[in-house]
């Protein structure tokens, strides 16, 4: 065969196509060293033009050598076929190819089918082309006998009339045959448009419900049972085809003896009429009731759908839009249909929407994404692009409202972990600006009002937080922000919602109505660069008074902030002003915890030879008393008590626990002059005897100091520990050490019969001594052991600093910046043999 088109084998590759739904068909003749195509629809240029590949291009060789059909559903995964040349330069994907034979039963070539993506093959696709291959097989036996009878010249002039005659005749049965075969081989007809004369099998009379005996061979016979409606419609469609001798296709409804109704498809083509044979229109009818019905159902079930469905073919040209896709699209199906998709919605170009159809038409699997479509839809879109028919089917889902839903419920909790993260919420509300532009406005401002500040007056308002989307606009409305306090008159719409706690809202001119309430001036100016169209300014509510303003501002470009915006920006200001009006609550509350805590805690005494410091910080978070102490006090016969302790809990409780036991410890030392471990044995035995439930932990210390020790400066330190934290000791030349023993006693309150014991000793001049509370060591996210470690590293480093200095940096060192326990510590450091402090 050459390299050249046949229209014989075209119509082959026509039929397969069609009937299959693949780009393309191909009638494949394989020699040693190359393919031909004298059928082909569908192949990429050069191929479709030069009709020839070599066989490193070649499926059909392998269906040629193997006399097989070759079915592939994947070519990228066949180890056969997996390294062709012809999946990256044809796009071969899927392939389907049956044998052609000649007249002697040798495989020469193949009809086939392919399909640029994967695709499993159905039985009926493949019985279909094992017919369709049997007829093309038929047709290459017919012209080697065609030639063969030229080659010899044995037929006379009359037998050649005679053979052209009979393949004429054979031509359309051929034809007529493969368009049977094509509509499922129904029911036939044949008319020939010399005479006039139809002839019908039985199952076309079946279908237009006649009988042979009622038909008379006319078309009008046919015609009479053809639905009224339908009737003008078929007349015409077979006068066309007659006419311009080409192929006839019809749908149309029969009426049937007993009233009911059929639906038919009815195919033709116009052949012969060449060496003087009469020209025919031959062509099938077959049954679509149940297709047509299925067809209705299946529109009417598109129709009732509330989901968009948008069918469109392999080049995205649109075949069919329901009435929610209508809506949701803004535009009638007459603008859809036919269009192709990328000319009528060019902004899908180049985002999700184009690389979710095009995934789903390459990999020819259900791909569902959302994605926003800008002017006109302005809409947010739920996407499933479906596989469907040779195309992509879309079905989807305006989803704007719920997106919007989402975005301010995410726009509230990032508010509320913002204002909850920071620790001071002044700081947090000052942020707010940034966190609603451009959510709910172009621009924006928070202002706070101080605690002093006089209902309307704008003395005590502090424009704390700005913000804009332009950033080029943004230093304007830093400018405008610090300017504008001062410029507002009292008419303002600020005083305005200051006054009455309620939201004030301009839609329009909003620069000349703001810019009326202002005095003349830089803010006066600024505003004007600003040109805002429309604002909204809402309260910060505490629990009995404005706290603070938001102020939001739209320009001209925008539409004014709609009322479901406006609920968000109150939500928003709800939550600032909550914010706002519990720090200053727990500002009032904290101060006077602290306060009532620092009454308790007396000054220490100041020996002599001996400089000792005290330091005392709140919890950063808690608005309560604590149980931390400490005391420093010279006993009758000269030794100083240091003594440092923690009664459990915080509350008002271990408050007056906290001074009861301290009072009890002060006066049982300076009444009995008693060392440490009696002076704790004593306050257990007061605690049982007055019912004071409550347990603490303490440490008293005591420092002695002979004459002779008196004249080399250092010091005796007796010691007892009620469960405690160990002190700690700097010694003069660095070295930390801590005064700890093997087991620790009770803590007082658990036992007043248990033994106290008592640990001595000596100190050297310049030796600095360390008492605290377990909020300077212990951390949520480390055990003790660790904090004690992170003690000692710290003292080592900062021995040698004046004792204030030491105080103040090792608090600075331990301390994180939210300190969730209060500390007490109290430093002393013997001072070298002198004067008297």
């Amino acid at each position: 065969m050459p390299a050249g088109s046949d229209p014989a084998f075209e119509r082959f590759a026509r039929l397969v196509r069609r009937q299959l739904r693949v780009p393309v068909a191909l009638v494949t003749f394989v020699s040693a060293d190359e393919q031909v195509f004298p059928g082909a629809l569908g192949l990429s240029e050069p191929w479709q033009s030069t009709r020839r590949t070599p066989l490193s291009h070649s499926f059909c060789q392998h269906v040629v050598r193997s006399a097989e059909p070759l079915v592939v559903s994947d070519a990228r995964l066949d180890p056969l076929v997996a390294d062709n040349l012809a999946i990256p330069d044809l796009g071969v994907i899927a392939y389907a190819g049956i044998p052609l034979t000649d007249a002697d039963g040798r495989v020469v070539g193949s009809l086939c089918a392919i399909d640029s993506r994967p695709r499993e093959w159905s039985e009926d696709d493949l019985a279909v082309l094992v017919d369709l291959a049997g007829a093309c097989s038929s047709e290459f036996q017919l012209r080697s006998a065609q030639r063969r009878a030229a080659d010899a010249g044995a037929l006379a002039e009359e037998s050649s009339a005679e053979t052209r005659r009979l393949l004429a005749d054979q031509e359309i049965d051929r034809s007529r045959w493969a368009l049977a075969l094509q509509a499922g081989r129904v029911g036939t007809f044949d008319l020939d448009l010399a005479t006039g004369e139809l002839a019908v099998d039985d199952r076309l009379l079946e279908l237009s419900g006649m009988t042979r005996a009622g038909f008379s061979g006319r078309p009008e016979d046919v015609y009479a049972h053809v639905h009224p409606d339908e009737l003008p419609d078929v007349v015409a469609r077979v006068q066309r085809a007659i006419r311009t001798g080409g192929a006839y296709d019809a749908e149309y409804r029969v009426v049937l003896p007993d009233g009911a109704e059929r639906w038919v498809s009815a195919h033709g083509q116009v052949a012969g009429g060449e060496d003087g044979t009469s020209a025919r229109l031959v062509g099938v009818v077959h049954d679509t009731t149940a297709r047509r019905r299925s067809l209705e159902l299946a529109v009417q079930t598109l129709e009732s759908m509330a989901v968009g469905y948008l069918a469109m073919d392999g080049d995205g040209r649109v075949s069919y839009v329901n009435g929610e896709a209508e809506r949701a699209l803004g535009r009638p199906r007459v603008e859809l249909v036919g269009g192709v998709v990328w000319e009528l919605f060019p902004a899908t170009l180049g985002t999700a929407f184009e690389a979710g159809y095009r995934r789903a038409a390459e990999t020819g699997r259900p791909c569902t994404f959302d994605a926003w479509y800008p002017e006109p839809l302005n809409a947010w879109y739920e996407v499933r692009a479906n596989p469907e028919h040779g195309g992509v089917a879309l079905y989807f889902t305006d989803i704007t409202e719920r997106v919007r839903v989402q975005q301010r419920s995410d726009l509230l909790g990032e508010v509320s972990r913002e204002l909850n993260s920071m620790l001071d919420p002044e700081q947090a509300v000052a942020r707010l600006a940034r966190l609603v532009v451009p959510a709910l406005a172009d621009w924006c401002v928070v202002t706070l009002v101080d605690d002093d500040q006089q209902a309307g007056s704008r003395r005590g308002l502090r424009d704390v937080g700005w913000w804009h989307a332009d950033p080029a606009l943004l230093p304007v409305v830093e400018a405008y922000a610090r300017e504008r306090i001062p410029a507002l008159k009292d008419t303002s719409f600020v005083s305005r919602v200051l006054v009455t706690g309620r939201p004030a809202t301009v839609p329009a001119e909003a620069t000349e109505r703001i810019q009326a309430v202002l005095l003349p001036g830089r803010a006066h100016d600024l505003l004007g660069e600003l040109t805002p169209e429309s604002f909204a300014i809402l309260p910060l509510p505490g629990r009995d008074r404005t706290v603070g303003l938001l102020s939001l501002f739209n320009g001209g470009a925008r539409a004014p902030i709609s009322a479901a915006e406006l609920q968000v920006a109150a939500d928003i200001a709800g939550r600032a002003g909550l914010a706002l009006d519990n720090a200053r609550l727990y500002r009032q509350q904290r101060q006077l915890a602290e306060g009532l805590q620092r009454s308790l805690l007396t000054g220490p005494a100041v020996p002599d030879h001996v400089q000792i410091v005290v330091r005392y910080t709140p919890a950063a978070e808690a608005a309560q008393v604590g149980g931390d102490w400490y005391d420093a006090f010279v006993q009758p016969g000269g030794s100083t008590i240091v003594t440092i302790g923690d009664v459990l809990g915080h509350n008002t409780e271990a408050a007056a626990a906290m001074g009861q036991l301290r009072s009890m410890l002060r006066a049982i030392a300076v009444t009995t002059d008693a060392r440490p471990a009696e002076v704790l044995t004593r306050v257990d035995e007061a605690m049982a005897t007055l019912q004071t439930r409550t347990n603490a932990t303490a440490v008293v210390l005591r420092l002695e100091q002979t004459a002779e020790q008196a004249q080399r400066g250092t010091s005796t330190v007796r010691w007892s520990n009620a469960g405690h934290l160990p002190p700690m000791v700097i010694a003069p030349d660095g070295t930390v050490l801590s005064l700890s023993a093997p087991r620790a006693d009770l803590l007082l309150g658990v036992d007043d019969t248990a033994q106290r014991r008592e640990r001595e000793v000596a100190l050297d001049p310049d030796a600095v001594l360390l008492l605290y509370t377990d909020g300077l060591v212990e951390r949520r996210d480390s055990d003790l052991d660790a904090g004690l470690e992170r003690l000692r590293d710290a003292l080592a480093d900062l021995a040698g600093l004046d004792l204030e200095e030491l105080c103040d940096q090792l608090l600075a060192r331990l301390l994180p910046d939210d300190v969730d326990d209060d500390v007490a510590l109290i430093a002393l450091r013997l001072r070298p043999h002198g004067p008297p402090a």
